[in-house]
């Protein structure tokens, strides 16, 4: 499965949001899951941001479950200044938001 590496909240989110990962998702979650630096390059709208931001919102998600988190920096992401407004939100608000809002499901 290829989402098998995600909490079951996040696998839950991503396939109904947004369903069936694209290769460059695919592709890019191995190398991370790999402990590799991993430059994703790939057509716009091939979900490259959301691969990075998933990757990174799973990890503080399972972090969270065996303490709370620190008020601090730990991921950083860099971006084009066009484009990092739109990054932010789509890749990042929204899909935080939807996680957080199943996880606080009874």
């Amino acid at each position: 499965m290829a989402l098998a590496g995600f909490h079951p909240v996040v696998r839950q989110w991503f396939t109904t949001e947004v369903g069936e990962p694209t290769s460059a998702q695919l592709r890019g979650w191995d190398s991370i899951a790999a402990g590799r630096h991993t430059l994703i390059a790939a057509p716009t709208g091939s979900g490259k941001t959301l691969a990075a931001f998933l990757t990174a919102i799973n990890a503080l998600l399972e972090e969270s479950h065996t303490a709370p988190l620190p008020d601090e920096v730990r991921i950083l992401y860099v971006s084009p200044l066009k484009a990092l407004s739109a990054d932010i939100h789509k890749n990042l608000a929204e899909p935080r938001a939807g996680i957080h809002r199943l996880a606080r499901r009874p």
